[in-house]
């Protein structure tokens, strides 16, 4: 299966880089094809220009700027997205790659005055998140990272597409030990993927 993996975390000596390794590791172990897009390595423009919002609609001429992630994101049988969670909110450069690349004639038309999925050959989805809030703050706000993964991303996919959504909440409280199990956890899922 062809595995497209977002990732969004800017520190390479980081937890989330090691979760971004790990996952990259374990897919390629249960033998998918990766294609990691590492969207500060590559130095993606997260920002919706003035000039992108107003062609906004004009397919094709809305992906000119993004083409080549346009056409990645054609390619994926999967996505796996490897964030942390900020202000319970994806970061920027994330939530730029969404508005950016999953546009009117990518990921969705509008037939009738309804939306229609573009993103049916997505059959998985999974999502390995980091937070700092511990999971009651995170529910008590809502926990709108986690809606969008197991709402809004699946049914933009393959209708009732499994989800995998792993978290490791409180990471202003982690332990080697809650990270390790954690880490262990997310290769074990990912090798299930």
């Amino acid at each position: 299966m062809k595995v497209l993996v977002l990732h969004s975390h800017p520190v390479e000596e980081s937890y989330g880089a090691a979760l971004h390794r790990k996952t990259i590791e374990s897919l390629k172990s249960a033998g998918h094809e990766v294609d990691n897009c590492n969207l500060y390595a590559e130095g993606f423009d997260p920002v919706l220009s003035r000039r992108d919002r107003m062609i906004y609609h004009d397919y094709p001429d809305n992906t000119e700027a993004v083409k080549s992630y346009v056409e990645r994101l054609a390619r994926a049988e999967a996505l796996v997205i490897v964030t942390p969670v900020w202000n319970f909110g994806f970061p920027a450069i994330l939530k730029g790659y969404f508005d950016r690349v999953w546009l009117p004639g990518v990921s969705f038309e509008l037939v009738d005055g309804k939306v229609r999925s573009k993103l049916q050959h997505i059959r998985k989805l999974g999502a390995i998140l980091t937070y700092g809030a511990d999971p009651f703050r995170a529910f008590v706000a809502g926990n709108p990272p986690k809606k969008i993964v197991k709402r809004v991303l699946r049914a933009q996919i393959k209708p009732f597409a499994p989800v995998v959504f792993l978290a490791h909440y409180d990471m202003n409280r982690s332990t080697d030990m809650s990270r390790s199990r954690f880490l262990t956890k997310v290769g074990q899922e990912m090798e299930r993927f």
